[in-house]
């Protein structure tokens, strides 16, 4: 038991092993959230983290759970050599289609790297930068860095959620999160969607009450929250 954790360790940061072998020095993983999701923004985390400063516990945020998540994002933040969030909302997802999105999202977050990433690791996804990168299938469970940008991404996205659920507290995005649960596909057949859905996914398109409910007026773009500002 005790090997096959340390193999699990060791498979986890190799490929940052192996980029510092080659003389990268600021190793950035890439990851987003929220890419299936039928309301809201898709939310893209770039972390550069400090290999003299070992976070335990890092792992693809998806197999973490929420109260996890929320204990590693502060110490990601405060531990990493550099990070940045950057989120798509709705409108630019309908408008490019969701690949673009993300891909746009990641990009904006590299850029407010500061220091500047020297090599990228990015989850399955190639970025059309001029700095050395690796794509990564399932990328967020065989590298840190990538899982650590996971987790920032995720947690930075649900916070959202619970910011627009007090918006609609008719979709219950505190716990779907914008995704197809069968809540939230219930409430879009009986309010329809608002401004911050995305009418280019077949669930939100198909709903079969459009008209949104004089008590659920959608919001005015003037009284949605501010997008999340890159940070670093």
């Amino acid at each position: 038991m005790v090997e096959s954790r340390a193999m699990a360790r060791l498979c986890c940061t190799r490929y940052e092993l192996l980029a510092r072998k080659q003389g990268w020095m600021r190793i950035c993983g890439i990851d987003e959230a929220g890419r299936g999701s039928l309301f809201g923004p898709v939310v893209a985390a770039a972390v550069v983290l400090n290999p003299r400063r070992r976070i335990v516990g890092l792992d693809d945020s998806k197999k973490l759970t929420p109260e996890r998540r929320t204990e590693l994002a502060p110490r990601i933040r405060e531990h990493a050599l550099a990070w940045a969030v950057s989120e798509i909302d709705a409108s630019r997802i309908d408008a490019w289609n969701i690949y673009q999105a993300s891909r746009q999202a990641m990009i904006a977050a590299v850029e407010n790297i500061r220091p500047a990433p020297d090599y990228l690791l990015i989850d399955a996804m190639e970025l059309p930068l001029t700095i050395e990168q690796k794509s990564l299938i399932h990328g967020d469970a065989r590298s840190v860095s990538i899982a650590a940008a996971s987790i920032l991404a995720k947690v930075e996205r649900d916070r959202l959620m619970d910011e627009f659920d007090q918006l609609y507290p008719q979709y219950g995005l505190r716990t779907n999160r914008g995704y197809s649960t069968p809540d939230h596909l219930e409430a879009l057949r009986r309010y329809g969607p608002t401004a911050l859905h995305r009418f280019s996914y077949a669930p939100v398109r198909e709903s079969t009450c459009w008209a949104v409910n004089a008590t659920q007026e959608a919001l005015p773009l003037s009284e949605i929250p501010a997008s999340a500002a890159a940070r670093s």
